[in-house]
């Protein structure tokens, strides 16, 4: 039987205020434990939450950036449930009316295509601390300093059918919320961090099949790996005649398995009810329209323009337009060697795969966008190779200079000129008489794949200098 994998993703992000959601305590990342809780954070008897204004405005700026319904009256709710690391047992959040309404986020895949996934709505809530379990025998400790961080909770509609889809969701939230500034999306600190809804359904079936909920997963490939274990399972478990039951699962990279951590509660099992400590909150129209207007350029905006001003395909441009850092270098970098599609290349491939190998950002990139640019100028200009400029890029990588520094230094520079290239052409083919004759006598559609013979042999005497162009040119004349 062939089966159809629905996904819907719900992406918790932390805010990027000063300060808590309801308090005043701070929110850095890092600090000792319980250093960054206040009376408030605690639920110490006799305390009163406030509303952390900043928190609404950027939330607000979020639901503009998707195209979403601003509900400017919003209420907060109490989510009741005991754990640990909740000290008032119940998480103060958003059910009934949250304040931003549905949305549309539009993706980018591989193949070229877009495709629109919805959002339900995304809502205002603080995060809970964290229990610790490593450093404690036979308990755990627990770190208030995260309870009360401002969340925005993103919910899709189950749009997305592939974990490739999934993906390229996640990342357009990632670009957006760090445009926006409102988050600095660090997956690893557990700024972003992301609950995967997974079912299966019988191809061309409407009714969508039992859903289970992947809790927590902090990386972009685990997303991938334990939609794609999920997925399998349940297959495997329907086809031997099991039945997938509604319940929350934790993902073990170790292992690459997901294992069952309690069953799935509905809203009801939570005693949803408004916070009696908390008055709504009301918008104005006129804070609406200062914050959709102080909107910068957006994911989508500068994909739609590298494509028009740049000439790159859709993928690249998305690619490039993940985060406004990459974005940034390459426009420089393209400005400083006037070839787009050339700086899109080094960008996306080179410079990503040396960037991916050393674990860094492209803000401590150890090659500056204009260093690239002047490089790519001088594959521009004949002056190396794109093969020679590899070892350019490498040898600005570790940190030996410009790459007309590296170039001077290293004598790396392209021979270009016709008359050395033609003297080492001669050379060859002399050297080469049969292969010369059998060239001569191959058939036309043969020539081309015999032409790289001599191209090769010129290469080596030239130790890789000569213009492969020149020489591909001089040598077809002479044989």
């Amino acid at each position: 039987m062939s089966w159809e994998t629905v996904i819907g993703l719900e992406i918790h992000v932390q805010l990027k205020t000063k300060s808590k959601i309801f308090s005043g305590s701070a929110v850095d990342f890092g600090q000792d434990p319980n250093t960054n809780a206040s009376a408030i954070d605690l639920a110490m008897p006799g305390t009163l939450p406030v509303v952390n204004a900043e928190a609404m405005r950027m939330a607000t700026r979020f639901g503009l950036a998707i195209d979403a319904t601003i509900n400017q009256k919003s209420v907060f709710e109490r989510k009741n449930y005991f754990y640990p690391d909740l000290p008032k047992g119940y998480q103060t959040t958003q059910l009934a009316e949250p304040i931003v309404g549905p949305g549309i986020v539009t993706i980018q895949l591989e193949n070229g295509t877009s495709k629109d996934v919805r959002i339900h709505h995304a809502h205002l809530e603080e995060d809970a601390g964290k229990s610790l379990h490593e450093d404690f025998h036979g308990m755990s400790g627990i770190d208030l300093n995260r309870a009360g961080t401002p969340l925005i909770e993103i919910v899709s509609e189950p749009d997305m059918r592939t974990p490739e889809e999934a993906i390229a969701f996640l990342r357009q939230i990632h670009a957006i919320i760090t445009y926006l500034d409102i988050s600095d999306g660090e997956m690893s600190q557990g700024s972003m961090r992301c609950d995967a809804n997974v079912s299966v359904r019988p191809m061309g079936q409407e009714e969508l099949g039992t859903r289970t909920e992947l809790k927590n997963i902090n990386s972009f490939r685990f997303v991938e790996r334990a939609i794609n274990v999920e997925v399998e399972r349940q297959i495997d478990l329907i086809e031997d005649g099991g039945k997938v039951v509604q319940e929350t699962r934790l993902y073990d990279a170790d292992k690459n398995e997901t294992r069952s951590m309690r069953s799935k509660e509905v809203a009801n099992d939570y005693r949803y009810f408004p916070c009696p400590d908390l008055l709504p909150v009301v918008l104005s129209d006129e804070f609406v329209q200062a914050e959709r207007e102080s909107l910068p350029e957006l994911p989508v905006a500068k994909q739609a323009r590298f494509v028009n001003e740049h000439g790159l395909s859709a993928y690249d441009a998305s690619v490039l337009t993940q985060n406004r850092e990459t974005a940034d270098y390459f426009e420089t970098a393209a400005k400083t060697c006037g070839d787009s599609k050339l700086a899109a290349n080094w960008v996306t491939v080179e410079l990503a795969a040396l960037l991916n190998k050393n674990d860094l950002g492209i803000s401590d990139c150890p090659i500056s966008a204009e260093n690239l640019g002047q490089m790519i100028q001088r594959i521009k200009d004949g002056s190396i190779s794109g093969k020679i400029a590899k070892t350019v890029f490498e040898a600005m990588w570790n940190g030996e200079g410009s790459a007309d520094e590296i170039i001077e230094a290293k004598g790396l520079k392209q021979v270009s000129d016709s008359g050395a290239i033609e003297a080492m052409v001669d050379e060859v083919l002399a050297a080469n008489s049969q292969q010369v004759d059998n060239y001569r006598n191959a058939a036309p559609d043969k020539q081309p794949k015999m032409l790289g013979f001599f191209v090769g042999q010129v290469m080596k005497i030239s130790k890789g200098q000569a213009n492969p162009g020149e020489v591909n040119r001089i040598l077809k004349e002479k044989l």
